[in-house]
């Protein structure tokens, strides 16, 4: 199946970071100040389907009639619009907003696209904190009525904890208050993106003076030369 979309060049650095937080937890709005200020490419699972659904495609017909009669979508259809998406988009650095949903999801894009995420993103935030934002909240959506709201909050409980706890147990879950303004729970997200991205110049740095042999030797040298004069 990824051969059919594509694939990226081999020894091409992509980072990868999936964003994970309830219905009303505030995902969009901080995938909007990632972009902003790190140059990703934000990704929402959800918007690639629909987008897909409306397009007069044999696939596009599939989509939408799953989604109308309430079924869920393939998994390995899912990821593999996200890498088609990916390829198309020209950058390196992606955003995936809403993914993984549950353990299916997961295991599909280890099969399919098999980019390990530098990290997890999850906003934690109590349900009835997200209850109150959506139901105060008017963008005219269908699913913002008090009782499609608690259904999402159930499959969340259900579908996607278990992928928060899977990447909890191998280290890469990195969780931020959810609860607080936008701004500040911006200020808790951005640092865990300055890490990353001085991490990303460090290796850099290595990978440049490994594949240097002339500056090796140079520090070599300049190591030696100095060791003399400080015994002289």
């Amino acid at each position: 199946m990824q051969n059919e979309v594509g694939s990226f060049p081999p020894g091409k650095k992509i980072t990868v970071v999936f964003v994970i937080g309830g219905p009303g937890s505030g995902k969009g709005t901080q995938c909007s100040m990632i972009v902003k200020h790190f140059g990703f490419t934000h990704l929402s699972a959800g918007d690639l389907l629909r987008e897909e659904a409306k397009s007069d495609t044999e696939q596009g017909m599939m989509i939408k009639n799953l989604m109308h009669e309430g079924n869920l979508v393939p998994s390995e259809l899912i990821v593999k619009l996200l890498l088609k998406a990916m390829l198309q988009s020209g950058n390196d650095k992606f955003l995936v907003d809403g993914f993984p949903r549950n353990e299916e999801n997961r295991q599909a894009y280890d099969k399919i696209i098999g980019i390990e995420p530098e990290f997890v993103l999850f906003i934690d935030c109590s349900k009835e904190e997200m209850e109150r934002r959506i139901l105060n909240r008017n963008q005219g959506r269908d699913d913002d009525n008090i009782d499609t709201v608690r259904r999402r909050f159930e499959v969340f409980q259900e579908s996607t904890l278990p992928v928060v706890q899977h990447y909890e147990k191998t280290g890469k879950l990195r969780r931020v208050d959810g609860a607080k303004s936008a701004d500040a729970v911006f200020e808790d997200v951005k640092a865990i993106f300055v890490q990353l991205n001085t991490q990303a110049n460090q290796g850099n740095s290595v990978s440049r003076a490994q594949s240097n042999p002339f500056k090796r030797f140079l520090d070599l040298f300049c190591g030696c030369f100095g060791t003399q004069e400080a015994t002289n």
